[in-house]
């Protein structure tokens, strides 16, 4: 295949299948529609009203759509690229035999990159990583923006990617999230500038392995032709870093909460400073912005400001537009949000902490913790987890499916903490556990909603559990 551009004559003449067929699966459909593709197939083992209203649309421009079991148990014979969903694991039986008859299977990302249009195409800024990559990118949005660009966040949150590779009027830039889902099928992206903010345990039985996890979140770093971006205090993010095969000149940068070294973007006193993108980098600093420019200013938060930093200064933004795009952010709800203080006890709700790595993070910018967690570990392991924090806690209140495996980790290196387990897994349960958390709690501590886990067994999204904790909060503080 030799599909460069949305411009070539070859997607008309080309045969797709869209392996699943909800939001990405239609975007891609509809996409390839309208770069001119004749021959597109759209597979997907659900049926539903919505399904069906969708694929009404799709039928009249064409496409052909297959809804319901057993839609995508066969790829069609006459198949020259199959374009997969994120989330598709690629031992899904479709995908193997598409392997096994050395179809290429591309992602979205790999299909946004080739529809980019390249007159016009802006830049991609990304960024990837086990915890962080939502909050950074759209840091980063507000940079680039301050600096003046017509800029976009794109891919795995804002606006879909494909939207914004077609969008008649062009970006200057385009921020990137990128699971590693989306990295896993993605083969000739060159990003401008790149980042890995981290690796830990998640995912890891889509992948297969943590070292398939990791190569996946690396691929990021292929064909980067400016600046390969990683975390000192992460080995493993700066070794990703020396694997990939990168356009000569690009150049690894780090960033570190330390004191930077040469090519690293860190922390000088309070200040967030460059020693990467300066001519004097070998004796100085530039100031980019003070830890008051950034809400909250806790440790994994100041990480995320200078990784968008680091990304911002490769693509030439001033140095006056980091501190103005990070003075002016604030993070989404659910990510270390304060609630409420009632009783001299600080709430914080971290409904996004759905991994232990993240919510280690959160667990380790306080001081005393009341911390409270459990849902759907996702095979995860706490241990580490709790030999880090186990000082700062104060007690525990576990709720959810796995929460006996955070008791157990609980028992094995912290078995002085008090820990108190929720069996109420019904709509009022998240009232009793804040409730056991107040009583927990000593003035001057913070009560952490930071789960460690996904929310799925009792609630729609971390964002309802987040609300959830928020009203009980509000409840305490009411009575």
């Amino acid at each position: 295949m030799s599909l460069e551009t949305r411009t070539d004559d070859g997607w008309a003449t080309t045969r797709f299948v869209v392996l699943g067929f909800g939001t990405a699966g239609y975007a891609c459909a509809d996409s390839l529609l309208q770069a001119g593709a004749e021959h597109v197939i759209v597979l997907d083992d659900r049926d539903n009203e919505a399904l069906q209203e969708k694929a009404q649309i799709l039928g009249t421009l064409g496409a052909t759509i297959t809804l319901g079991p057993g839609s995508t148990a066969e790829l069609p014979k006459e198949v020259d690229v199959v374009v997969t969903s994120p989330g598709v694991p690629p031992y899904a039986p479709l995908l193997k035999q598409a392997a096994e008859r050395n179809v290429p299977i591309w992602s979205e990302i790999e299909l946004a990159w080739r529809l980019r249009d390249p007159a016009n195409a802006a830049p991609w800024l990304c960024v990837t990583g086990t915890n962080g990559k939502t909050t950074t990118v759209q840091m980063l949005t507000a940079i680039l923006t301050a600096a003046g660009h017509r800029v976009v966040a794109a891919g795995n949150v804002g606006l879909p990617l494909l939207e914004a590779v077609m969008d008649p009027e062009p970006y200057d830039v385009i921020a990137v999230e990128l699971s590693s889902y989306q990295l896993h099928f993605t083969h000739s992206m060159s990003a401008h500038s790149a980042a890995v903010l981290n690796i830990a345990p998640d995912h890891v039985d889509w992948h297969g392995s943590l070292d398939a996890y990791a190569a996946d979140k690396g691929k990021i770093y292929e064909n980067c032709q400016v600046a390969c971006v990683y975390n000192v205090a992460d080995p493993a993010t700066e070794q990703l870093v020396m694997d990939a095969d990168v356009i000569e000149g690009c150049r690894a940068i780090g960033f570190t909460l330390g004191t930077p070294d040469r090519s690293m973007v860190g922390l000088v006193d309070e200040l967030l400073v460059d020693r990467a993108f300066i001519e004097q980098r070998a004796s100085s600093a530039l100031e980019l912005a003070t830890l008051d420019d950034i809400t909250p200013a806790a440790p994994h938060n100041v990480a995320n400001a200078l990784a968008a930093a680091a990304l911002a200064r490769a693509f030439g933004v001033p140095a006056s537009a980091v501190r103005d795009g990070l003075r002016g952010f604030r993070p989404d709800k659910h990510r270390i949000a304060h609630v409420a203080d009632v009783a001299g006890v600080n709430y914080v709700d971290d409904s996004k902490a759905t991994n232990p790595h993240a919510a280690q993070a959160s667990l380790l910018a306080y001081e005393h913790v009341v911390w409270i967690a459990g849902g759907q570990a996702k095979g995860a392991t706490f241990d580490e987890l709790v030999v880090a924090a186990r000082d700062r806690l104060r007690g525990v209140v576990l709720l959810g499916q796995d929460k006996l495996v955070i008791a157990e980790a609980l028992a094995r290196h912290a078995p002085d903490v008090p820990t108190i387990t929720i069996e109420a897994t019904d709509t009022g349960a998240m009232e009793i556990v804040v409730g056991e958390a107040a009583k927990l709690a000593q003035v001057g501590d913070t009560v952490l909603l930071a789960p460690g886990c996904a929310s799925w067994d009792m609630f729609a999204n971390y964002g309802a559990r987040g609300d959830a904790f928020a009203e009980a909060v509000h409840q305490l503080g009411d009575s």
